[in-house]
């Protein structure tokens, strides 16, 4: 064999190896989680950390997201003679899709790459080796509670980010269509629907679990030296940007079938 095609053979190897230290990590996560103790305490400041933190990244990228895509849209909808059609329109375009994939993309960056580089430093400094020597769990306290904090706090931040950006589209329309706020909001109201919500809500869902479960196996997992934090929290990032969007085709095929949208 040729050294490309060697070079090729271990890197799928590699990849596949990494997908099932990946999913043991994953099943770990669901043994634990219902195994005392439970870290109450560590999980409420998670949950601090990753959403009231994050509330102004996600307000602004919301905002500017609404703006935007109305600003982009309503030019073609006018040649149509449709502006009537823009509130259904960035509505539906924002819960079922743009709105949860964008913001789960500004998370991953924040809150993934955080985790990744904060349990990496842990790893580096030979903290999460004294905690195991000590006695206590370290995968109890550090990961389990990221995971489920990431998990639960994700969406509420896209509902957050999803009304805001409805909110800078209204503001959009108000002045540039003369529509009143209440006009806007009942147009919005009308379009959408539970198959819009309930697919949305679930993949959301998702997307914070695979954040918290890739940031979490990266930085626990974490080679030794300073270079090592630096390509975790980096790994982080991309592995978990990829996993959003093959979760987003699954879901969006799923809500298909079952949902019909």
């Amino acid at each position: 064999m040729s050294k490309a095609s060697i070079h090729l053979t271990n890197k799928i190897e590699s990849f596949f190896e990494e997908i099932g230290e990946l999913s043991y990590f994953a099943s770990r996560f669901f043994k634990e989680l219902f195994s005392r103790p439970f870290e109450i305490k560590e999980l409420l400041r998670q949950c601090y950390n990753m959403g009231n933190r994050s509330l102004l990244l996600v307000g602004v990228t919301g905002f500017i997201l609404g703006l935007v895509f109305t600003l982009q849209s309503r030019p073609t909808l006018m040649q149509f003679g449709a502006e009537s059609w823009m509130p259904n329109m960035v509505s539906i375009s924002i819960v079922r899709e743009i709105g949860p994939v964008i913001i789960s993309l500004i998370c991953a960056g924040k809150i993934g790459s955080g985790m990744g580089a904060e349990l990496g430093s842990m790893r580096v400094t030979e903290q999460i080796d004294a905690m195991e020597v000590s006695g206590t769990n370290p995968f109890k306290y550090l990961v389990v509670t990221r995971i489920l904090a990431a998990t639960l706090m994700l969406p509420l931040l896209i509902v957050f980010g999803d009304a805001v950006a409805l909110l800078g589209s209204a503001i959009v329309e108000n002045l540039k269509g003369e529509v009143s706020f209440l006009l806007y909001f009942n147009q919005v109201a009308k379009a959408l629907s539970y198959s819009d919500i309930i697919p949305a809500t679930i993949k959301s869902i998702f997307f914070g679990f695979a954040i918290g479960v890739v940031g979490t196996y990266k930085g626990y997992n974490c080679k030794k030296g300073t270079v090592g934090v630096g390509e975790a929290s980096n790994a982080a990032v991309v592995y978990t940007s990829m996993l959003l969007f093959i979760i987003d085709f699954i879901a969006v095929f799923i809500a298909d079938i079952f949902f019909e949208v």
